[in-house]
């Protein structure tokens, strides 16, 4: 039986995604990648969505990973599941990059002046070609990570032969908040120094917890009894650590060091994710004809939000034809549109539906 409830984590996280990514286009923190401010307020108080979203929505997203790969495992064979996520995964981050994501990294490379900077420097045109196709991976970092993460998951399969599995579905309550502490520690090691997204264990330990821990019914139905406490608890971190980040910390950067290996961090980021995943379990496990539709389109909005959005601050913002509001009204419906514009087209041409978005071919008979 499919959980819808997980179909609607996907697309509503998506969504939080790209509102975040509007607001951190413009933040005023200093936060680099985007644009940055364009308004004329002292504090832009309403950055601090960022801060009450940042940690736990990727999370969210691995551990629905590793829950749908559990699924999907037991039907099928270990060898299908590397095909299947070499497709959908790792062909649209690499082939795709050439085929068509190094539009954004032009937009971005062209937003943030680099081209110039990049010749002025003296780097020759052809390595600045691959600084550009590079850069169109922006919000790739996540496919990459699952790819590698379903290697990791194959092999770890072949070694414990199930046994994980069966410890995961009589994991108790007071374990599941526990697993907090491993969480803070997989944070602490194997992080990339300059593109701080590239957080491999930290990452990666909510992918496991998805597929042993969370795949398991029984263990969900424990935590839907609970739902409230769960739901609390994420909120309550949340606010935490926004206050404690935001407003008495001045907009510290919340996505790089110190305040991303902080225990803070990781309390919200785990309960954050636990929260809106319990949330959801309990309260939106439905389908209508509405969330069908976002469901089905989560995957091209979240490959194709950015550009619209980073576009939007290259041809608006930048030469300042509008006004502040209008720029993030604007920005804001360009991710949308560019989303499901760009999916909808994509999805239907040949090769590109195959390179971009991982969509199997059709053979003609």
């Amino acid at each position: 039986m499919r959980k819808y409830y997980l179909d609607n984590v996907r697309w509503v996280t998506v969504v939080i995604v790209v509102i975040y990514h509007v607001l951190y286009m413009y933040n005023a923190e200093g936060i680099l990648g985007g644009f940055g401010k364009i308004t004329d307020l002292s504090v832009q108080y309403y950055d601090i969505f960022q801060y009450l979203v940042y940690p736990w929505f990727m999370p969210v997203l691995f551990i629905a990973a590793g829950m749908s790969s559990r699924y999907y495992l037991d039907g099928h064979t270990d060898r299908e599941f590397i095909r299947s996520r070499t497709r959908k995964l790792l062909v649209p981050s690499t082939i795709g990059l050439f085929a068509f994501q190094f539009v954004q990294g032009y937009v971005s490379l062209s937003l943030s002046n680099a081209f110039a900077e990049l010749a002025a420097a003296g780097v020759p045109k052809p390595v600045i070609f691959l600084i550009m196709i590079a850069s169109g991976s922006g919000v790739l970092w996540f496919v990459h990570l699952l790819w590698f993460y379903s290697l990791i998951l194959v092999f770890l399969r072949r070694i414990e032969k199930g046994r994980l599995l069966e410890l995961g579905v009589r994991t108790p309550v007071w374990m599941l908040v526990l697993f907090c502490f491993p969480v803070w520690g997989a944070g602490q090691v194997f992080n990339t120094p300059i593109v701080s997204v590239y957080r491999v264990a930290f990452y990666c330990i909510f992918f496991l917890i998805g597929y042993y821990v969370l795949s398991n019914d029984e263990v969900m139905e424990r935590l839907k009894q609970h739902a409230w406490i769960w739901i609390m608890t994420g909120i309550a971190l949340c606010i935490a650590f926004s206050v404690r980040y935001f407003i008495l910390g001045g907009g510290m950067n919340y996505a790089d060091v110190p305040v991303n290996r902080s225990a803070l961090y990781a309390a919200d980021a785990y309960f954050g994710a636990l929260a809106m995943l319990v949330g959801m379990a309990r309260f939106g496990d439905f389908r209508t004809a509405f969330t069908s539709w976002m469901s089905s389109r989560s995957f091209g909005l979240y490959m194709f939000h950015y550009l619209g959005i980073s576009s939007a601050a290259l041809m608006i913002a930048r030469p300042g034809i509008l006004p502040a509001p209008a720029v993030y009204i604007v920005s804001l419906a360009a991710g949308f549109i560019f989303g499901y514009g760009l999916y909808a087209v994509i999805s239907r041409i040949p090769f590109y539906r195959w390179a971009v978005l991982g969509i199997k071919e059709e053979k003609n008979v």
